[in-house]
């Protein structure tokens, strides 16, 4: 039963860390999910202390996750169709078979998406696209290095245990 707990939690440390990009995937906290499974063996024993902090902080970052373009976005002048746009051209430049198409297609979606809002005004779509596209990066690099660090969580623990483990 332990390899199996171990098997899943380690595919949602994986799934966490790509949820960090992809925004229909909330990263870290499907990268709690895997700690609390590596928890939950019986070779690796129960730390409320370690498993209330991560939650916490994955919690604190999913909310995070929805403010901080939304706020990069108002700060530039941005309307909600520059935040729609953004999420939009994130999952457009993912399945796109462009180079780099994940930083490309939020910031192409939020200035698209600003056009709609005011077509007569593309400085400032331009403006507000930009502080979409900050505000995007900012709060995806949070995501993935809250990720990375459960995953070296998990495996520090796991390489503890290693031999109750395996």
């Amino acid at each position: 039963m332990d390899i199996a707990l171990l098997i899943i939690a380690f595919i949602l440390m994986i799934i966490g860390i790509l949820g960090s990009f992809l925004p229909v995937l909330p990263g870290p906290p499907i990268s709690w999910v895997g700690l609390l499974l590596l928890y939950l063996t019986k070779a690796v024993p129960m730390s409320y202390t370690v498993l209330g902090v991560t939650l916490f902080v994955a919690l604190l970052v999913g909310i995070l996750d929805y403010v901080i373009p939304a706020k990069g976005t108002k700060r530039f002048g941005g309307s909600k169709y520059g935040i729609w746009g953004t999420n939009i051209g994130l999952v457009v430049g993912i399945l796109a078979p462009i180079p780099f198409g994940f930083i490309i297609g939020p910031f192409v979606g939020a200035f698209v998406g600003e056009m709609i809002n005011d077509s007569k005004d593309s400085q400032k779509a331009f403006k507000a696209a930009t502080g979409s596209f900050i505000g995007f990066l900012a709060s995806t690099f949070m995501k993935f290095v809250v990720s990375v660090v459960f995953f070296g969580l998990f495996l520090l623990k796991v390489w503890e245990y290693r031999s109750e483990l395996f």
